[in-house]
């Protein structure tokens, strides 16, 4: 392990993630076997381990939580995109799910479809065109400024973090820009400066969307799509136990580096069907130093 801070720098290839994907891989196998590959989700009835927590993922939602079968489980882990725009109302609805569910501890961020979340995202869309996003154009200032407190049934963060059951845990929303939704940025510095604010001594990592080559390849455009920096962020300088994400709804699954293990949570299929069920993940407790 090395001594001192490690800086992560925008990478070379920051704008094209596939052709990262393909540089780093051909020059320094940083994708291939053993170290990386995929991983089974573990069945629900495995009994837990002592001394283990059991955090239960689920990503992307999206207001389709009503048929959702969830697992026995300590804590919740929620990547984000609860809702489709952000509404109270569907933010109201999300916490009253939350509410009846059995979990100790439920921790959750926003994704770019939660708008009104995004406090420069508001400021600018009532400059822009009204019609994009009507229903959101339509809310008063006071209905959406303090959105984040109608979620009374969790721990929120939002480029903070919180330690559960001696588990730090940090939560981010920022995604690269994708057609100009919440929380989006642009790749490399911008995206880089949100990733410089998560402190080391993270174990878990929660962002709304996949860094470069875990789970983040949409079929359809034979694209990758996940950030260069994060991938650098968490491999290089944070070096979490857990990095769970959603976003790409296509990437759903499990991976690892043989370090960090690669949560995509999405629940949503890329059709928009709530149909890819939860996946649980055992941590060993932390020993009190």
């Amino acid at each position: 392990m090395a001594h001192g801070k490690v800086t992560i720098t925008v990478d070379e290839y920051s704008s094209n993630p596939t052709q990262a994907f393909t540089h780093y891989n051909i020059n320094q196998s940083r994708f291939q076997p053993p170290h990386v590959h995929m991983v089974d989700p573990i069945p629900y009835d495995t009994p837990k381990p002592a001394g283990h927590t059991r955090f239960v993922c689920v990503s992307d939602t999206h207001s389709r939580t009503d048929g959702i079968q969830m697992p026995y489980g300590d804590v919740l882990l929620h990547m984000g995109d609860f809702t489709e725009l952000g509404l109270p109302s569907e933010v109201k609805k999300f916490n009253d799910w939350l509410g009846g569910l059995p979990y100790e501890f439920k921790v959750v961020i926003a994704g770019n479809h939660e708008l009104t979340f995004d406090k420069d995202f508001m400021a600018e869309l009532v400059k822009q065109d009204y019609y994009r996003f009507p229903s959101v154009s339509k809310l008063k200032p006071e209905d959406f400024d303090n959105v984040q407190s109608l979620l009374t049934n969790c721990v929120y963060l939002q480029d903070s973090d919180v330690t559960i059951k001696g588990f730090r845990i940090y939560g981010t929303p920022w995604t690269p820009w994708f057609n100009g939704w919440g929380f989006n940025l642009p790749r490399g510095q911008s995206l880089l400066d949100k990733w410089n604010l998560i402190p080391e001594g993270i174990d878990i990592l929660m962002t709304h969307g996949p860094p470069l080559g875990f789970r983040d390849w949409v079929p359809k455009e034979l694209q990758r799509v996940g950030c260069v920096e994060l991938l650098n962020t968490v491999q290089k300088r944070v070096r979490p136990k857990l990095h769970a994400f959603g976003g790409i709804h296509e990437g759903y699954g499990i991976m690892t580096d043989g370090y960090t293990t690669f949560i995509n949570a999405s629940t949503c299929t890329v059709s928009f069907q709530p149909t890819n069920p939860p996946i649980v993940f055992d941590l060993p407790n932390p020993t009190s130093s």
